[in-house]
């Protein structure tokens, strides 16, 4: 091993470290790690920004945009609405509401196509009273699984056909992926909608049921007692009336910043008390209105009560700046305009104050703002909206323009008539001159934060390919596995990527283990597709915690998820990929 060769090991072990540690954002540490590679003289300066020009950063870019146009032109609500019923049997419905995740996913964004989904499954959950624990994970895996099905369902496979064509010179096509991707699909599907919705540990008793989606998400919010407010002089015990038809529950009181012993119910209100109320957004809202309480302190007025404001759900990945961090650090009302209104934490009740609460990867949180800015302050934080964005813009009648214009350049980029970046980007202009995606949105439909990840790993993975140490890597893995069939290599160079993707954002994964799938492939003198592969599935597939794929995140808070309770249904459908993928895979690539 050389001393380049050590440095670069040493750089992307911390750069796992952090990745995995998750207190800073992913694309922060990797482009902290793209710098210290460079400062370091492990990459020449003419390469330091390459990345970001690269194929696949701009592929996954435009793809961002063109889901984003879908959506706005009703073309996925279309398609969405139709097959919806809430009331039919909950394998019928885990089935159809997973073949859905995963077509979308197959040619959008697959965070944006469960969030789209997401809502009408809750929605579906509350009108046959079941526990929406039950549906929401099968949802989340399908939407990723869907992915597997072509070049643009997700990134992994956009890392692996742009590698393959810096590598062999030939890239993999739109629908190289399918072959493989579509019997995994299938397989997975079958398995979340007859078995693997089974092995969630949800309670299904009655009890666990919950009677609205309000109740589903149950915030803890302060409401403060106005000067002029009506309810001053009476006991906190006289609102019970008013909070038991609003379906919130009054829960304490504070008082000159110190919360009042227990329940607090015969406490008389006093100016600038603060109630604090337990409830879905429509009923602390509908409370708040009632008895005429207000969201803010009336001496320190807030610009997120300025014109329009609205409120927003929003659940926290393990990426997002406010994890671990509370209320009262964030200052969110004066640096940002925005409020804080309240936590949901998988249906635990809070018992410290809101704003000295610590927030946790999972949560719901429930925002108060200026409606033309609220959506921009979102992304900035890392959260990720409940609901769809725009809802009151989609343009309908443009629907199947948009799906013509978007089938139009896949079929001539499959038949190779055009270049698939060209084509992505004509329809990405096409859909902004049409106005099927304002200007004002074009940029706020890129995942920046992936854009900048992409951008700063590629180099770092040239580098490490350059210096000859994924050779390395893939002699050792070689010789770990000697003697062993070609199947079983196959099979270990999957579960090894798999284990990482688990940890590990999956383009990295892909960055990492791409190069040395190949070397190991030239080892042992066999084609290299099949490893190529297995890598692009295998990095995909993030099923066994809720920090591995953000949707899996997304999901956390509406469905009272624990994080051990993912693996109960994910490591039988990762051995199930596995045995379905490994066959499937020497069956179209042979070896």
């Amino acid at each position: 091993m050389t001393t380049g060769q050590g440095i670069l090991f040493v750089l992307i072990g911390a750069l796992f470290v952090f990745l995995i540690w998750g207190r800073y954002r992913y694309d922060l540490v990797a482009f902290g790690a793209l710098l210290l590679a460079y400062l370091l003289g492990l990459i020449p300066t003419d390469e330091v920004f390459a990345g970001f020009g690269h194929p696949a950063v701009i592929i996954t870019a435009l793809v961002l945009i063109i889901s984003r146009g879908l959506y706005l032109s009703g073309a996925i609500e279309m398609m969405a609405g139709a097959i919806l019923d809430g009331a039919s049997r909950i394998q019928r419905h885990i089935g159809v509401m997973a073949g859905v995740s995963a077509a979308l996913s197959a040619v959008m964004n697959n965070v944006a196509a469960l969030a789209l989904l997401m809502p009408i499954d809750l929605q579906a959950s509350d009108k046959a009273q079941r526990n929406p624990g039950l549906t929401l994970m099968p949802l989340s895996f399908a939407s990723i699984l869907g992915g597997m099905i072509t070049l643009i369902g997700t990134p992994p496979n956009i890392v692996i056909a742009t590698f393959r064509g810096e590598a062999l010179g030939d890239p993999y096509t739109m629908f190289e992926f399918a072959p493989v991707g579509l019997v995994v699909a299938a397989v997975g599907i079958a398995y979340v909608a007859l078995i693997g919705w089974r092995l969630i540990p949800v309670e299904r008793t009655s009890a666990s049921i919950p009677s609205s989606i309000e109740d589903l998400d149950s915030y803890l919010v302060e409401l403060r007692v106005p000067n002029e407010a009506r309810v001053i002089g009476q006991k906190l015990r006289q609102l019970d009336t008013q909070a038991d038809e609003a379906g919130v529950q009054t829960l304490g009181l504070v008082r000159n910043g110190e919360r009042l012993p227990g329940m607090a119910a015969g406490a008389t209100l006093q100016a600038e008390d603060r109630i604090v109320v337990e409830g879905g957004p429509e009923g602390i809202e509908a409370f708040a209105g009632t008895v005429s309480l207000s969201y803010t302190d009336s001496n320190r007025p807030s610009k997120a009560l300025s014109g329009t404001t609205v409120m927003r759900e929003v659940a926290v990945p393990q990426t997002s700046r406010v994890v671990g961090r509370t209320e009262a650090a964030l200052r969110l009302r004066y640096r940002r305009g925005v409020i804080l209104l309240g936590i949901s934490r998988n249906g635990m009740r809070l018992r410290e104050r809101l704003r000295e609460v610590e927030i946790q990867a999972g949560d719901l949180l429930l925002l108060l703002g200026p409606e033309d800015t609220l959506d921009d302050i979102i992304e900035w934080l890392g959260c990720l909206s409940l609901a769809p964005r725009g809802l009151d813009v989609i343009q309908r009648k443009k629907a199947r323009q948009a799906i013509l214009i978007f089938a139009g350049a896949i079929v001539m980029a499959s038949l190779e008539l055009i270049y698939l970046p060209i084509a992505l980007a004509c329809v990405a202009v096409l859909f902004i001159v049409l106005d099927i995606v304002p200007l004002s949105q074009v940029y706020e439909s890129i995942e920046w934060p992936v854009v900048v990840l992409l951008g700063a790993m590629i180099p770092i993975s040239v580098a490490l390919e350059g210096s000859g140490g994924t050779q390395l890597l893939a002699d050792l893995f070689v010789r770990a596995t000697d003697g062993w069939p070609l199947t079983l290599i196959l099979t270990a160079l999957m579960l090894v990527t798999m284990t990482l993707s688990d940890v590990l954002n999956n383009v990295a994964t892909a960055l990492i283990s791409a190069p040395i799938a190949l070397d190991v492939a030239e080892r042992l003198q066999v084609s290299p597709d099949p490893f190529l592969m297995a890598v692009a599935v295998a990095a995909s597939c993030a099923f066994l915690t809720p920090i591995g794929h953000k949707n899996n995140t997304l999901i956390m808070g509406p469905g009272g998820y624990g994080f051990g309770d993912y693996w109960r249904m994910g490591l039988p459908l990762e051995i199930l990929v596995v045995v379905t993928a490994v066959p499937t895979i020497l069956l179209v690539w042979p070896l």
